[in-house]
């Protein structure tokens, strides 16, 4: 085996290491929306624990990743993907922290009943879910007008967080005994707001990665 070919099959396993811990925070995130519209405690106890997995594959990507540096001494196209790597497995360990604090947050609203079901913070937990999904996608196979649009979409969280606001504000004016429980349901929506908002640093990433050019990527981005 040439050296070459070993160092792309080793950035290979990199990748595929980098879409299982993005799939890993996926289902982290969406089940702990899911955790807490069911009042599920021991669900939330055991997506916590189960963060210190997210935590563990984000820093085995990051010691493979630096080895490989060490040992291959990459030109700089390959230089751009490994930086891309240790990037996003970075981003990713965040998201997986706002699920894990979503988990928190319904141990601390304890029992009874959420103040209103639960409307817009699962489409904005999903629509982040799918733009995580075509991002890292779009990392493996280079695609760079992915990489570009998805940016756009992270007005649809932006507009969702404020509706949340909006209607939590209503219910806290209506009775102000309400503030405790608006105000932690409003962090969960800020959790999954700044999900979109690590996507975004994902998806810059990528473009510097395929281009070589490194800018922040906003609404307006092309």
């Amino acid at each position: 085996m040439t050296i070459r070919k070993g160092f792309e099959e080793s950035l290979k396993r990199l990748q595929d290491d980098v879409l299982m811990l993005g799939s890993m925070v996926e289902e982290a995130l969406v089940e702990s929306v899911q955790i807490l519209k069911n009042r599920d405690f021991d669900g939330s106890r055991r997506l916590i624990a189960y963060d210190e997995r997210v935590n563990e594959k984000r820093f085995a990507i990051e010691n493979s990743t630096l080895s490989l540096i060490a040992l291959q001494q990459p030109v700089a196209a390959d230089m751009r993907t490994l930086a891309a790597i240790l990037e996003i497995a970075t981003e990713l360990e965040r998201i997986g922290d706002y699920a894990k604090g979503i988990c928190n947050i319904n141990l601390m609203i304890g029992e009874g009943p959420l103040l209103k079901p639960l409307v817009d913070i699962p489409r904005m937990v999903e629509h982040a879910r799918d733009m995580l999904h075509r991002a890292l996608e779009a990392f493996v196979r280079r695609d760079l007008d992915t990489a570009r649009a998805i940016p756009k979409e992270d007005d649809v969280l932006d507009n969702l967080y404020n509706q949340v606001y909006r209607e939590l504000l209503t219910l806290i004016m209506a009775d102000p005994t309400r503030m405790d429980q608006a105000t932690l349901l409003l962090w969960v929506a800020h959790n999954l707001e700044r999900t979109g908002d690590r996507i975004v640093n994902i998806c810059e990433r990528i473009v510097f990665t395929i281009t070589g050019s490194m800018k922040e990527m906003n609404n307006s981005a092309q």
